[in-house]
């Protein structure tokens, strides 16, 4: 365990690797989880299909990602791309029917947690409380 000079919370790297794994099993069912004909797609795509509420249930999930992003020490400059994958996803998947096509080809939550295990691998994370 490490902790940084007066800032943050204690780090530990392997309670880390497990908000990482759980974080990305979540990705996975928001983006790739089924296939039909070899399209891969998940619970982002589905949840679009209800007017609406669809669209705020995955933005709420996707929200979700980016906050623990935050907590696990992202960068700002992550944090922000990170929003910017999230905004697009629910302005152009707002988008009755053709935004739920939308959703099965653009992966953002997965395109997060890229951006994010990038970001954490750098030396001196600090976990934020």
């Amino acid at each position: 365990m490490r902790r940084a000079p007066g800032r943050g919370a204690t780090y530990s790297a392997a309670a880390s690797a497990t908000s990482v794994r759980e974080l990305d099993e979540l990705a996975h069912w928001l983006d790739s989880k089924f296939s039909l004909f070899g399209i891969r797609f998940g619970l982002d795509s589905v949840l679009g299909l209800v007017p609406g509420i669809g669209d705020l249930a995955g933005f709420g999930l996707s929200a979700y990602l980016i906050a623990q992003g935050y907590r696990m020490g992202a960068r700002k400059r992550t944090l922000a791309r990170m929003a910017a994958n999230v905004a697009g996803d629910t302005v152009f998947g707002s988008i009755p029917l053709v935004g739920s096509v939308i959703d099965v080809f653009w992966k953002a939550n997965r395109a997060n947690m890229v951006l994010l295990k990038k970001d954490l691998a750098r030396p001196g994370v600090i976990r934020r409380t």
